[in-house]
């Protein structure tokens, strides 16, 4: 079974995809997507629901076939790989909603940008942060933060930015650190996570 997903903004692939293997106990299910953003959900899909994911990269668009009810040796997810994820613990996941603290704009950077310099100095990283409204900025034209989070990239801190908000603020083509989000990493990270701490 073939679903044709690309062009199609995200969670709907996902929903796409869980309607189509509901109604099979056992096969193969294959999504077209044309976003990293869609492909990794739909991997974090599977793996989630014990199922074997394996994503092939096309010229302009991916397939992301989905294994459910056999066994099957897909070297793309291996199962060491799937206990890895279902086992992982997840300590903090942090979402920011703004670029700067408080009300007073100048001081509320300088305060934003020292707050997080802390974090990764005292090495107090969260597993992951997702990026939202303003604070899209620090991964796509803020010189001041675009290094500072490839920094907790490098230290091995997930980093999301909010795919409708880069496309409000018409930043899509300039995310420079980490991967385009959804609100699906919004909504399963504050069941996954065993702490989320919203700033802004």
């Amino acid at each position: 079974m073939v679903i044709d997903a690309r062009g199609v903004a995200c969670p709907k692939p996902v929903l796409m995809a869980e309607e189509a293997l509901n109604r099979i106990s056992e096969g193969i299910v294959e999504i077209l997507v044309d976003n990293e953003a869609s492909v990794a959900n739909l991997k974090r899909f599977a793996l989630k629901n014990e199922m074997t994911p394996e994503s092939i990269a096309e010229t302009d668009y991916w397939r992301v076939k989905i294994v459910k009810g056999y066994c099957c040796d897909i070297p793309d997810a291996p199962a060491s790989e799937m206990a890895s994820h279902m086992q992982q613990t997840k300590d903090l996941l942090l979402i920011i909603g703004t670029d700067t603290l408080g009300k007073d704009e100048a001081l509320g950077r300088i305060l934003m940008k020292g707050t997080l310099e802390t974090m990764k100095v005292t090495k107090e990283l969260p597993h992951t942060i997702i990026l939202i409204n303003a604070a899209v900025r620090f991964t796509t034209i803020d010189q001041e933060m675009i290094p500072l989070m490839q920094s907790f990239a490098d230290m091995g801190v997930e980093i999301f930015t909010c795919g409708t908000c880069l496309k409000h603020f018409n930043l899509e083509k300039d995310l420079k650190v980490g991967y385009r989000g959804t609100t699906n990493h919004i909504v399963e990270g504050l069941k996954e996570f065993n702490k989320t701490v919203w700033i802004g």
